[in-house]
């Protein structure tokens, strides 16, 4: 299960890096994984220090952090 959850952790960041900030409703769909698992994977990039969450108008989002992003740019 880890080894799936680190996969899919890695597809969380592409994402991210490709779409910037995402909403945590729609990161499931645009993963196109369970949301469980996405969920589970970003507590992975969040347990590193990759993600940033936040919150517009009340919905809560993330992104990743500039750290992160300047990484995905190279």
């Amino acid at each position: 299960m880890r080894e799936i959850i680190g996969e899919t952790a890695g597809k969380v960041w592409k994402t991210l890096g490709q779409k910037g900030e995402v909403s945590l409703a729609s990161l499931p769909k645009l993963v196109d994984e369970k949301s469980e698992l996405v969920f589970q994977a970003l507590g992975w990039l969040a347990h590193e220090g990759k993600v940033v969450y936040g919150s517009k108008a009340n919905r809560p989002f993330v992104t990743l952090t500039a750290a992160e992003k300047n990484a995905f740019k190279t």
